[in-house]
This record gives structure tokens, C-alpha cells and sequence, in this order.
């Protein structure tokens, strides 16, 4: 790498800085630009270089201005030596001119300069004016230079560099040339330090310049202070522990456990290696941005299928990564990462940082462990499947049984409704029965009672009530909860031994009631507590004394809720419990 020398001492920031397009690491796209237009004689005059800070907007635009005004320019292959360059690099040149717009941001120094452009460059081929920071300038500043900007003279060019382009106003940047710079990757920063500390004589280990670079996030120059301040301490010896201790970082092996633990669902682990690492005075923040890092780059080895060549980690990360791959799959590391996420923007408010830290990578572990929505609703439709199978070859195969011994004691009933030798009622008496039986089943179950209200009652022969819905509602209401209910039901209204079966034929929607309320029967057979079933002085069936109800609101039985069949379901399939039900 080609550099200036001076005879005085240097930081390595501005000792290793760049001084060709070849020297820029992590931003080809920029410098290959660059490079070719001069190369083709396409020079613009006004260029904008954006990105973080250390990526290497100044020292892109200082060297272009090199390959401009260096002796024989423009050329990218000047010498070493070259004077004009020289110059420019060490700041001795009249016509290159580097201008910080934080503290010259006013329209009278942009009317100054407006008013010295029009001079010609004193001995290069053109005057070049380098403004940092160029978004600090005031919108005045900004108008005053428009004119100028849009149609400068043929020896000026313009190079602006900021950090927050968004800041720019849109009628200076449509005069430009933008350029985005990267964060640089850790691999690459990591490679640069290691070619420094071999330029030094400095042993440095591995995972110290790697730790280096993730704590550097994207910033060379950042990296570089921190290699510089590191030797001052250490010596011509560098290791991981050294870096750790000096700016609070997280040793890999310590963040490769806590994310093991995270995924193993291991709370007690969890808290223990947190409780270390905070007790090891850890920077919070950073950790969780560690460990964010850690799970995105398990996340693309799981989605990229163990392709390492997506990844910018070391070895000993790679061989981690390579141990948990069972660990977890796609959608449980993009559940965590959700969760940490959501972790790292809360914490910079949080007054309890570490109770947070706790509790979120506790919800983490969970996320892991839980089910998301699809799932959920793949499974719901997989054993609404099933269910739809298991009740259809049960009622076609299984024979009709008289045993309702399992049940609990039946409720007290009235006398039987006359029945005929074969037990076949018609479709008047079918219909009536029915409107009774739907009233009694709806006010015992409230919940199936919008379903109910839309079935029909099919036949009632040999003792098998058949009941007609749609396909859809088959799997909710087929069950055996219903079924016992039901019996129970039709017990109350005089009938014996009956089986219950539920087909796909939905009533034609005109005759469906009217959802969700199922206004009550106004006559219905009062039974009273102190009947018995052989109390000679019973009525005749068709002497049932009769009530008129009014029509009541109907309520919400809290155990009948918690105790219905798809509610357990859905608790058991989210993991959950119910924790109040309010009518």
C-alpha cells in the first residue's frame, strides 16, 4: 500500500489512509466509477459522496481530486512521487480547497466563494472545492449556491460529503453526482487490521482484530483508533481478552452460549450466562446487538442452506453456528430475532435496562418454543380434517349401542311423548320436535348455539336422529360433548336411547334463523324437581302442562366455556390458559 511518510509521529488513521482508488477498502463500487470516468474522459463537475462516518467520503474525494490535478492529469496512475499529489494529500495546495460546512455554513462564506470560482487554478488544471459535511450549510447557503453550482466555470469541480443526505436540500443533490458508501464488512475491516499489525510488528490474535471490527459496526477509521489505543496498552501482544477488557465487549464463546441457551428453551441458563455477563460490567446495548448479529447470521446459514460464503464471521463463529444447526429452524430463529429486535429499540429508554434485557430474552426462549399463526392454522384445519374422518366412518361402521351407563345420572324427566311400534315420527311431528330440541340444546350450549341454528333435522328412524349442516361446521359441532348434550336433551323431552348423526346437508339459507340470538319457544314442558318417573299420578303425555316463558337474555355459563371442546383445543395448541371469562 502506498502512503505518505511523514518524518513526525502518525495515528494509523491517518498514517494507513488511502492514497489510490486501490488503497479504498469495502467500496469497489465507487472507486470503480470513479477510476473509469476518468479513465473515458467523463467528468462531472459536482459530486456527492453520502454514507456513515469512517467509510471514506473525504479520502474518495481527496483522491480523485489527486487523479485530477496530478502532473499529466487526469490520470489514476500517477507516481508516488508526483508533487501535485503530494501536495494534496498533506493539504499544501492552493488550488484544492477542503471546507468544513459545520463551521462555515453561513451565505456569507458561500457568497465568498461563489465570488473566487470565477479566479482560474494558480498551477493545476482545476480549482476543486472539497466540502464536508455539506448538509450543515443553511438553506440560504444552499440557494446561494445553486446558480453557481448548476453552471460552474470549466476549471472548477465540486465534492460534497455528508452523513445525512436526507439533510441535502433536492435542488443541490439533482445537480450532483451521488455516490452511497457501505458500511464496511467485518471480514474486510478485519483483513486491513491484520495488514496493518504486520506493516507495525504487532502479534495480534484472530479474535482480537475480529472483535475489533464487530465493535467498529461498519467504521474503519473507527477500527483503526481502536488498534491504535489497543497497541498503546498492550504492546506488540494483542489478544481477545485484551479487547474484551478495554471496551466492554462480549467474548464470543459467551455469546455463542447465551444463544444456545436462548434456543434450547433453557430459562434457568439463560438467566445464569446474563447474570455473568452484566456481572462482568458488559455493555447492555452492545450485547444485545452482539447477539442480534449472531442469531441474523444463524438465520441466513439455516435459510442459505449452510452456504458460509453469505456470512462475514470467523471460524470459531462458523464452527458454532455449524454445532446448533438442529438447534432451531427458519421460522423459530425469525420469531427470536422479532423478539430482540423489538428488545434493542426499547432498551435505550428503558430506566432498568437489565430487567429488560431479562425478560425479553426469556419471551425469546418462548418465541422459540411457540407456534405462529399459519401453524396454528394448519394444525386447526389438520384436525378439523381428521375429526371429519373419524366421525363419518363412526357413524357408518359403528352399530347402534344402548349403553349410556358412562354418562352421569340422568336428569329428572317428564312422561314420554307417545311413540309409535317402530318409532318413526313424521315430518310435521319431526320439525316440532326439533324446534323444541334446538331451543333446549342452544340454552345448554351457548356457544354452539349459532351452528345449531343453522342445521336441519333430517329423519328420525330407529332411533337415530340424523341433523343436516354444512361441511364447514362438521368438525365443530361432530363431537362427543354435543352428542351427550344432545341425548340429555331429547331425554327431557320424552326420548329414549337415541344416537345422534351428524350429515353435510345444510338447510337452504331463506330457512336459516336469524344469527346469532335464538329467540326462545314460548311453550315448553315445565318439569318439576319433585317428579319421578313412576309417579302414578303423572299427566298424560298429551296433558303436559305448559309454561309461557318470557323471552330472557341468554347467558354465558364460565365453565361451559372453559370446558368446551374447541376452546381446549386452541389452549392447547397456543400453550395458553384462561385466566378470567367475563359474562
Amino acid at each position: 500500500m502506498s502512503m505518505i511518510r511523514p518524518v513526525s509521529y502518525q495515528v494509523i488513521a491517518r498514517k494507513y489512509r488511502p492514497q489510490r482508488f486501490s488503497d479504498v477498502v469495502g467500496q469497489d463500487h465507487v472507486s470503480q466509477t470513479l477510476a473509469n470516468a476518468i479513465s473515458s474522459d467523463r467528468i462531472a463537475h459536482a459530486y456527492l459522496f453520502c454514507g456513515p462516518r469512517g467509510t471514506g467520503k473525504t479520502t474518495l474525494a481527496r483522491i480523485f481530486a489527486k487523479c485530477l490535478n496530478c502532473t499529466d492529469g487526469p490520470r489514476i496512475d500517477f507516481p508516488d512521487d508526483d508533487v501535485k499529489a503530494n501536495e494534496i494529500a498533506e493539504g499544501r495546495s492552493i488550488d484544492v480547497l477542503e471546507i468544513d460546512g459545520a463551521s462555515n455554513r453561513g451565505i456569507d462564506e458561500i457568497r465568498e466563494l461563489r465570488d473566487t470560482v470565477m479566479y482560474a487554478p494558480a498551477s493545476s488544471k482545476y480549482k476543486i472545492y472539497i466540502i464536508d459535511e455539506v448538509h450543515m450549510l443553511t438553506k440560504e447557503a444552499f440557494n446561494a449556491l445553486l446558480k453557481t453550482l448548476e453552471e460552474p466555470p470549466e476549471h472548477v469541480k465540486f465534492m460534497f460529503a455528508t452523513t445525512e443526505p436526507e439533510k441535502v436540500l433536492p435542488t443541490i443533490m439533482s445537480r450532483c453526482q451521488r455516490y452511497d458508501l457501505r458500511r464496511i464488512p467485518v471480514n474486510l475491516i478485519a483483513s486491513h487490521l491484520k495488514f496493518i499489525c504486520g506493516n507495525e510488528s504487532v502479534n495480534a490474535e484472530e479474535e482480537a482484530l475480529y472483535a475489533i471490527s464487530r465493535g467498529a459496526e461498519g467504521c474503519m477509521r473507527d477500527a483503526e483508533s481502536a488498534l491504535d489505543q489497543l497497541i498503546s496498552f498492550c504492546g506488540d501482544n494483542i489478544t481477545e481478552a485484551d479487547v474484551l477488557s478495554m471496551f466492554g465487549l462480549t467474548a464470543q464463546e459467551q455469546l455463542f452460549s447465551l444463544a444456545d441457551a436462548i434456543l434450547a428453551v433453557d430459562s434457568t441458563r439463560v438467566l445464569t450466562e446474563l447474570n455473568v455477563l452484566a456481572g462482568q460490567g458488559k455493555d447492555l446495548g452492545r450485547l444485545i446487538g452482539d447477539l442480534l448479529g449472531h442469531m441474523r447470521n444463524r438465520l441466513v446459514f439455516t435459510v442459505s442452506k449452510g452456504d458460509l460464503g453469505m456470512l462475514e464471521i470467523s471460524e470459531a463463529e462458523a464452527n458454532a453456528i455449524k454445532r446448533g444447526k438442529e438447534l432451531a429452524t427458519e421460522k423459530d430463529l425469525a420469531r427470536v430475532l422479532d423478539v430482540l429486535t423489538d428488545c434493542e429499540s426499547r432498551l435505550r429508554l428503558a430506566t432498568s435496562k437489565k430487567i429488560l434485557l431479562e425478560v425479553s430474552l426469556l419471551k425469546a426462549a418462548q418465541a422459540k418454543a411457540s407456534m405462529g399463526l399459519d401453524e396454528v392454522l394448519d394444525k386447526l384445519k389438520k384436525i378439523k380434517h381428521e375429526d371429519s374422518l373419524i366421525s363419518v366412518q363412526t357413524s357408518s361402521k359403528a352399530p347402534i349401542s344402548n349403553d349410556h351407563n358412562k354418562q352421569p345420572a340422568p336428569v329428572v324427566k317428564p312422561a314420554p311423548v307417545v311413540k309409535t311400534d317402530q318409532n318413526v315420527v313424521d315430518a310435521s311431528d319431526l320439525n316440532g320436535l326439533w324446534k323444541q330440541l334446538l331451543a333446549a340444546a342452544s340454552k345448554a350450549s351457548p356457544f354452539m348455539q349459532t351452528y345449531f341454528q343453522r342445521s336441519q333435522p333430517v329423519s328420525f328412524e330407529n332411533g337415530i336422529f340424523v341433523i343436516g349442516l354444512s361441511a364447514d361446521h362438521l368438525a365443530l359441532v361432530d363431537n362427543q360433548r354435543n352428542h351427550d348434550m344432545l341425548v340429555k336433551q331429547i331425554e327431557v323431552l320424552g326420548h329414549d336411547n337415541v344416537q345422534f348423526r351428524f350429515v353435510d346437508d345444510p338447510p337452504p339459507e331463506d330457512s336459516v334463523t336469524k344469527p346469532p340470538v335464538l329467540e326462545p319457544i314460548g311453550d315448553l314442558p315445565q318439569v318439576d324437581s319433585d317428579v319421578v318417573s313412576n309417579d302414578d299420578s303423572q299427566p298424560e303425555p298429551n296433558e303436559v302442562k305448559k309454561v309461557k316463558r318470557e323471552p330472557q337474555p341468554e347467558k354465558l355459563d364460565p365453565e361451559e366455556f372453559k370446558n368446551d371442546s374447541l376452546i381446549q383445543k386452541a389452549l392447547e395448541l397456543f400453550k395458553g390458559r384462561i385466566v378470567e371469562v367475563r359474562k
